[in-house]
């Protein structure tokens, strides 16, 4: 039968695209609460001709506005728009760390007008409310308070934690009934890659991932954190008197770092600014590499972050034993960070910096920064973007700090910042590659095997480079979480047990995610900068040490300057 315009044959539906940047998975509402924290869903949010948001999460009832705008016309504007519904905006001090700095935000509260009852306050809301009523213009520089989520693939915003409703020594627990050490043959029905897998039908982890090969990093014995024991040396470190110049500084904001033989004298945790500690100090609060049960103490189980830093800092010390390491702390124990939070820390790095190269006092050498977190923007495209974070980077790369950045871990090429700040392979992304500056090199996550992507990671053109980042080994404080082994008994008076699946007091552990990955670029990227540092006290210019910067970077990565 010939074709007509009113008569057409059958045919099979186009298959629809493969949605490569898929949005990441909505966090568990627990995790969020204490900070006040929403979920931006598109389905729901209120909408603005012309700005079209995707999802993210944020301070609920908190605006940001940055330090290069004028604050009192935003804040003028705002409380307009707020007045009829039912709330009113009041300006909060500006974090004292920020005060005298150049970067910075001013933090604004929303709350509930006097006499009124209305829905609760949210940023969001409002922000599209003036954005519709006197233009995007009105409040450029003004943005949400995000929550930035550490990137290892036990995410703590997300159902998905192995220590939590899918915990895999639980009921489907692949050492229990379908153990692979019992009767049955480990590559037969019992298999825990098959039916009876922790990551099948019984497992909420494979529902929450929606991917069961994605999910499988998180089991205990397939990349999910575990002891594991170490047999061969420490990395050896050389004398100082063998350093031509002076040791690379690798610089790590997150958990911070604990006490273990191959970090106790490398590792410096005291470094501050005019003596204002830079990050959390202990006075704070404790940290999460010193007890690992912060939060829910009573519950029995280590913390999702709890030796997070440390883990990161014996990467840096495998890949570059010679480098000295800074460690921060602005990372909980149970995530998030607050971008304001983070945003404020950054600042303080980059003027210890910016004071190092201009040989100004109370400066510290940085020559590499390492960040294993991230969050997605709402609005990256356009001109809504918010420039503050990449202004407080951009500082120290202009000072020839390198900043390398984990990409995620929602197998989405949706780009996750600061990592997508970097320059893109496609030249497309928001921030243009600048020669001119230290490059900021976005990492992906390898298996084992060190060939195939790990199919956790992030991926994309604004991912520019990969390493080992699945069942990765390194240093773990001496935790030892409520769990106990399978069996134990004793015989020839001796004791015997099982693996206790959260005792670490060996010092070393496994771990997947992009985290990890990170801290390898970093310390492989000092080791290239060995022997081609100034002396200590001799800092040279920031056009000499971008230019050293970008031969380290580019002799590992592959990532050319122009």
């Amino acid at each position: 039968m010939s074709e007509t315009p009113d008569q057409k044959p059958d045919r099979p539906a186009r298959p629809p695209r493969k949605q490569l940047d898929r949005d990441p998975r909505p966090p568990r509402a627990a995790s969020i609460a204490g900070v006040q924290g929403r979920l931006l869903d598109p389905a729901t949010a209120l909408m603005v001709d012309g700005v079209v948001p995707r999802p993210t999460v944020y301070v609920g009832p908190r605006l940001l506005v940055s330090k290069t705008v004028d604050v009192d016309d935003a804040l003028q504007v705002l409380r307009v728009v707020a007045e009829p519904l039912g709330w009113d905006v009041v300006p909060e001090a500006e974090d004292p760390r920020t005060v005298d700095l150049k970067f910075g935000y001013q933090p604004l509260r929303l709350v509930v007008a006097s006499n009124r009852a209305t829905i609760a306050p949210d940023a969001w809301t409002l922000l599209q409310q003036t954005r519709a009523q006197f233009g995007v213009d009105a409040v450029k520089g003004v943005s949400l308070d995000h929550l930035v989520a550490p990137a290892i693939d036990a995410d703590p915003l997300h159902d998905s934690n192995p220590l939590h409703d899918s915990n895999p020594l639980h009921d489907s627990n692949p050492l229990h009934d379908s153990n692979p050490l019992h009767d049955s043959n480990p590559l037969h029905d019992s298999n825990p890659l098959h039916d009876s897998n922790p990551l099948h039908d019984s497992n909420p982890t494979a529902d929450a991932r929606g991917s069961r090969a994605i999910a499988s990093y998180l089991v205990i014995g397939f990349g999910g954190r575990q002891p594991v024991a170490y047999v061969g040396p420490a990395p050896r470190r050389a004398p100082d008197e063998d350093i031509t110049g002076r040791r690379p500084v690798v610089a790590i904001l997150d958990t911070g770092c604990g006490r273990h033989p191959w970090l106790d004298g490398v590792v410096d945790t005291t470094v501050t600014l005019d003596g204002a500690p830079i990050g959390y100090s202990d006075a704070d609060s404790v940290s999460p590499e010193i007890d690992g049960d912060i939060d829910g103490p009573l519950d029995g189980a280590i913390d999702p972050l709890a030796g997070h830093g440390t883990f990161i800092a014996g990467l840096v010390r495998q890949r570059c034993p010679d480098a000295d390491i800074l460690a921060w702390r602005v990372v909980p124990s149970d995530g998030p960070i607050v971008e304001s939070d983070l945003v404020a820390t950054l600042a303080q790095i980059a003027e210890i910096a910016r004071r190092h190269r201009a040989g100004e006092p109370g400066g510290h050498p940085i020559d590499v920064l390492n960040l294993s977190m991230g969050y997605y923007h709402e609005t990256p495209e356009d001109e809504l973007f918010d420039p503050t974070m990449y202004a407080i980077l951009e500082e120290m790369m202009a000072n020839g700090v390198v900043v390398v950045c984990s990409a995620g871990n929602d197998a989405t090429s949706r780009p996750s910042f600061p990592a997508a700040f970097g320059p893109w392979e496609d030249g497309e992304g928001p921030i243009h590659l600048n020669p001119d500056i230290a490059p900021l090199v976005s990492v992906g996550a390898l298996n084992p095997n060190r060939r195939s992507e790990a199919m956790f990671s992030n991926a994309g053109p604004w991912v520019r480079t990969r390493a080992s980042g699945a069942s990765v080994v390194s240093t773990m404080p001496a935790f030892q979480g409520g769990f106990e082994p399978l069996a134990r008994t004793q015989a020839f008076g001796r004791l015997r047990e099982a693996i206790d699946p959260d005792d670490f007091r060996g010092g070393f552990a496994v771990w997947s995610g992009t985290s990890f990955s990170a801290p390898v670029v970093a310390g492989t990227v000092a080791a290239a900068l060995l022997g081609h540092l100034e002396p200590a006290d001799s800092p040279v210019d920031a056009a000499a040490a971008v230019s050293v910067a970008w031969n380290a970077v580019t002799s590992c990565t592959g990532m050319a300057r122009s």
